[in-house]
């Protein structure tokens, strides 16, 4: 289902559809960030910490997508993991940080650093 642009208006059925499957997947999500807790992802691809990452992906595109902009789609993660326990903040900021170094992130940002680059 095409989303409407940012002037277009976002009522009627197909957006009432779209917030209730971001509350369900808001839920969802939730669920997985606890039951991710203490869970290695070096060893098994697949668990509740790769799926609660996903999941806070698809709840940012369907965020910005229902709130018409990129910064909506922010809001709806931030939502999440207000609601979350810092065990399971902690746990998926590490997570998302392997993620991040091991795809090559820090090389990615080096030029905007090279002070702090010069000192590795």
């Amino acid at each position: 289902m095409p989303f409407p642009r940012r002037d277009e208006s976002r009522n009627g059925a197909r957006f009432f559809v779209a917030s209730e499957d971001a509350a369900h997947l808001a839920a969802e999500t939730t669920a997985a960030l606890e039951r991710a807790v203490g869970i290695q992802w070096y060893d098994i691809a697949g668990t509740d910490v790769d799926r609660a990452a996903l999941n806070l992906c698809r709840l940012r595109r369907v965020g910005a997508s229902i709130g018409g902009g990129i910064e909506e789609g922010d809001h709806a993660v931030r939502r999440v993991l207000e609601q979350t326990s810092p065990a399971a903040l902690m746990w998926i900021a590490s997570r998302a940080i392997s993620y991040m170094d091991e795809n090559g992130y820090p090389e990615a940002v080096a030029p905007w650093f090279p002070e702090d680059i010069a000192e590795s």
